[in-house]
């Protein structure tokens, strides 16, 4: 389901943000804008950020970035499925984590065609796996399955026609305490 009023839905991201950079102490600007709606994966409301404090968003692999888009789709009342229709951005973080999603997914399929043994990435969220999905389902000789639950959630590569082989995920760091 789409954003009905794209307008208000911008206003009131901009005052997010301008309650993040008063009460959070952060320095930063944004700049939003709609997306193309004729483009599959083009997000309604793409936010791109910067600033002095650009670099906190995009530490431990953008998870600060990934919160403030969480946020953002809970302010708009928008449903965990269509959390992909707002976007945030800052230093071309996203479009460099693909690029290295790629590389690895390359990688990784280069491994288990030549080992036959599956692969396993950590656990990401939905829009890297997507990724790793889309890039690995156009090289022969292997096959990928989503395995886990929630923030446990991996990517698993195997050789073709071999989904059923064990694989477990790779330990993922993590900060603070559970």
């Amino acid at each position: 389901m789409p954003i009905d009023d794209l307008p208000q839905a911008a206003q009131k991201i901009a005052g997010l943000l301008a309650n993040v950079n008063k009460l959070g102490g952060f320095r930063l600007k944004y700049r939003i804008s709609a997306g193309d709606p004729q483009e599959d994966d083009a997000a309604a409301l793409s936010v791109e950020l910067a600033g002095p404090d650009t670099p906190l968003l995009t530490q431990h692999n953008g998870e600060l970035l990934r919160a403030f888009e969480t946020i953002a789709a809970q302010v708009l009342r928008l449903d965990q499925r269509e959390q992909t229709l707002v976007s945030f951005d800052a230093g071309n973080f996203k479009a460099l984590r693909e690029a290295e999603l790629k590389m690895a997914a390359e990688t990784a399929a280069a491994k288990v065609i030549e080992s036959g043994v599956p692969f396993a990435f950590p656990p990401m969220n939905s829009r890297e796996r997507r990724v790793l999905h889309i890039v690995l389902r156009e090289i022969e000789g292997v096959e990928t399955a989503s395995n886990g639950e929630g923030r446990d959630r991996f990517l698993a590569v195997y050789p073709a026609g071999k989904t059923h082989l064990p694989v477990a995920s790779q330990a993922k760091p993590r900060f603070g305490r559970r």
